[in-house]
């Protein structure tokens, strides 16, 4: 039994680790949530695997997140640009860093959203991205005022 749990670890990190090669947005919890491989052992097993291939993989792009979300929660094509407009002022100011990319395309947007008057909700965005609604609230503030101080710069 162990070795089958093994086998299925780094199937499922393969699969992870092939994806994110092939630039196709799927999250850790994403996978993990299909994978009958415990939520713990697929991480460790995905980057025991990384390491021992000498994988180049780059960090996620809270972007890739975008298109798909955006679909899955019916907002328009402006909200959708918006949220990339976001999220590439919230790389100029250095939030992204440490965040998870998958909460920071969910937070971009609801903010984007709040900006084109469309209706969402924290709740709705969270039922989609599996993002909590914290974590929606506190990175969509941060998001909204790295854009804020970038435009007020632009001005100055």
């Amino acid at each position: 039994m162990h070795r089958r749990a093994f086998l299925a670890g780094v199937a499922t990190a393969a699969v992870y680790a092939a994806a994110r090669q092939a630039g196709i947005p799927r999250s850790l919890d994403e996978v993990a949530a299909v994978s009958r491989v415990d939520d713990m052992e697929f991480k460790r097993t995905y980057r025991y695997i990384v390491r021992e291939l000498s994988l180049e993989v780059q960090p996620a792009d809270p972007t890739d997140y975008v298109p798909r979300f955006a679909a899955d929660l019916g907002v328009s094509e402006e909200a959708e640009r918006r949220a990339r407009e976001l999220l590439e002022a919230g790389t100029r100011a250095g939030i992204h860093s440490g965040k998870s990319p998958v909460g920071l395309a969910a937070a971009a947007l609801y903010a984007a959203a709040l900006l084109t008057n469309e209706k969402l909700t924290q709740g709705q965005v969270s039922a989609v991205t599996d993002v909590s609604e914290v974590t929606i609230r506190n990175r969509y503030k941060e998001l909204l005022e790295a854009a804020d101080s970038e435009a007020t710069a632009a001005v100055v």
